[in-house]
């Protein structure tokens, strides 16, 4: 696995370095040798935040987690990962395509798959033409902290989102 660590309100210390490739290294056994890991560490106060993220053919595998110690942090990142690869292994696995980004033994050994996706409502809804600032007045109309909407500007389907500080985030399909 190849790291790519940068820090932010933080140095990279060697032994910071060396924790990271350690304990997300224990992932090798599950992706092949040329895969990319990007960690951000950061400290705001007293949040020691890390955030992975491993891109594969067709799917991002990635992870945050923050406490009041980096090494905790790091510790609950690579537990988190470990349990999606396990968890999605049949659903971020395209044999076909991302095959190539993963080890063998992950590829052909199952694990318990307790967890389905099941989907337990479908709703339907009338989508008229709206610009995306009267769509995040209307999510929080709703009390939601997304909202699907037919933005006016576009002609295309998009998401509001409300973000961390009372901002908002939009989510437009590429073409």
């Amino acid at each position: 696995m190849e790291f790519i660590i940068v820090g932010k309100n933080i140095d990279v210390t060697p032994g910071l370095r060396a924790n990271v490739e350690e304990k997300i290294g224990k992932l090798e056994k599950y992706f092949s040798p040329d895969t990319e890991v990007h960690v951000t560490l950061s400290v705001e106060k007293e949040r020691h935040k890390i955030e992975v993220t491993i891109p594969v053919k067709g799917s991002i595998i990635r992870s945050e987690q923050v406490s009041n110690d980096m090494y905790i942090s790091i510790d609950l990142v690579e537990e988190i990962i470990e349990r999606q690869l396990k968890k999605y292994k049949n659903k971020i696995i395209d044999k076909e395509q991302a095959a190539e980004s993963f080890k063998r033994e992950y590829i052909e050994r199952d694990y318990q798959d307790d967890d389905d996706i099941k989907i337990v409502r479908t709703k339907q809804f009338d989508m008229k033409p709206m610009y995306p600032e009267d769509a995040c007045v209307q999510m929080e109309l709703l009390g939601h902290n997304f909202y699907v909407f037919h933005n006016a500007e576009t002609g295309m389907v998009n998401v509001v989102y409300k973000r961390k500080a009372n901002t908002y985030g939009l989510i437009e399909p590429e073409i």
